[in-house]
């Protein structure tokens, strides 16, 4: 076996499946909830590449560079978005945290820290990884703000890192939290799923698609 397996993370409010083919019609459909795809500093797919989509995290799965999820909303029992663990380096225990996008009709909701709770905790408790990673366009003000709200630090900014598919330039802000901070994350992660739904739904709120 190696060392990141797919396997599915259920919380309260969202539960975290292996991706598959077959979700691509849910995918679509949840993808054209917001449009997502025309926020220029996102590279969110539309619905006539989600299957496209589906088969590139796939193979980077087979790869052994990705774990693609699909993100289930719990209260609807519908499919709401997508995540992964991405850019793994198994020989340091390392991963990121990205490629993440989910519907606007749940962005109101706990749905995100959730997702982001299962996804570090999975992380740090059960792959015992020394750090994970969140990218976000420089740009993306609100998906920086919710990454800090995680808890994450700043690590610092790759300038003129990728080219977008408008054919502008990105930089990346790069932001990790490192496993002697989990304890303190985890905390204040469990106290925002405590909080009332006001203060979820602002977190989840700031969080843009990566």
């Amino acid at each position: 076996m190696s060392w990141l397996e797919p396997v599915t993370l259920a919380g309260e409010h969202a539960t975290l499946e292996p991706l598959d083919p077959a979700h691509e019609a849910a995918l679509a459909e949840a993808c054209a909830d917001g449009r997502l795809w025309e926020i220029w500093y996102t590279t969110v797919p539309g619905p006539a590449q989600m299957g496209a989509e589906i088969a590139r995290r796939l193979a980077l799965r087979q790869a052994g560079t990705m774990l693609p999820f699909s993100v289930r909303h719990n209260a609807s029992g519908r499919l709401a978005g997508m995540t992964t663990y991405m850019n793994v380096d198994a020989t340091h225990r390392r991963v990121e945290i990205g490629s993440t996008w989910y519907a606007a009709s749940v962005q109101r909701s706990a749905l995100n820290t959730d997702c982001k709770a299962l996804l570090l905790r999975h992380a740090f408790e059960q792959l015992d990884c020394i750090a994970v990673e969140f990218r976000t366009h420089c740009m993306n003000l609100r998906s920086r703000r919710a990454i800090e709200r995680l808890g994450a630090r700043l690590d610092g900014v790759l300038r003129s890192h990728v080219r977008m598919p408008n054919g502008s330039l990105r930089d990346t802000a790069v932001y990790s939290i490192v496993a002697s901070e989990w304890p303190a994350v985890r905390a204040n992660l469990d106290w925002m799923l405590r909080r009332p739904r006001a203060d979820d739904a602002a977190t989840t709120r700031a969080a843009t698609p990566c």
